[in-house]
């Protein structure tokens, strides 16, 4: 019997299989489940999205941005397991280690050529440097990053095993947090003075 149950949860690697052909998200509804309530009035444009098709603006702090074609702006993707992204980078740009808690990614290079890693819950570092047309795999919660390694824009388009794959930047997370992490907190656990604590989270501070 253990083993059955083990079996079970070892084939769980993404979203729950769908009861139905369709459930398109009614993502004004108040309820809230494991995904979105459906709704009624479905249309074609319900499965539809324009936003991958052009490169997004990279003028930032980090040089890189990432347009979501999850079930936010396809509402048709709902309990389907799938969703997709477009990330653009500046000369030099950086996608920041993060994490996605809900999905494996894949990268595919549109354009340009990328230093590109992931970290094990051992600490060891995966890395590789890949161009146009060439693919890599960051699994699921595992801390990861894309740094542009040219003096020339970039581009890839990312592909989850969820229709919505979360983020959570970890630098952000840390520092930006509402209400904050402790200063004390993050001081230990960087071995840093808090002083230098308080000087990064100003450059995280939640925007009002």
């Amino acid at each position: 019997m253990v083993a059955v149950i083990l079996a079970t949860f070892s084939t769980v690697s993404a979203d729950p299989d769908s009861l139905q052909d369709i459930c398109v998200a009614d993502l004004a509804s108040p309820v809230k489940v494991n995904g979105f309530a459906c709704k009624t009035n479905v249309t074609a444009d319900d499965f539809f999205f324009a936003g991958l098709a052009n490169a997004g603006a990279t003028n930032n702090t980090v040089g890189s941005i990432v347009t979501a074609a999850n079930v936010q702006r396809i509402p048709g993707l709902n309990t389907l397991g799938i969703s997709l992204g477009r990330i653009d980078y500046a000369p030099f740009g950086l996608n920041p280690p993060h994490v996605h808690p809900r999905a494996t990614e894949a990268v595919f290079v549109l354009e340009g050529e990328l230093d590109v890693g992931f970290i094990t819950t051992a600490n060891i570092l995966y890395s590789k440097t890949i161009k146009k047309g060439e693919v890599f795999v960051f699994p699921k919660g595992l801390v990861h990053f894309q740094k542009n390694n040219r003096n020339s824009t970039a581009s890839v388009i990312v592909a989850f095993n969820s229709q919505l794959a979360g983020t959570q930047s970890i630098a952000t997370t840390l520092f930006g947090a509402a209400p904050p992490v402790p200063d004390n907190v993050l001081s230990k656990a960087f071995q840093i003075d808090v002083e230098d604590v308080v000087k990064i989270k100003s450059k995280f501070a939640p925007k009002i």
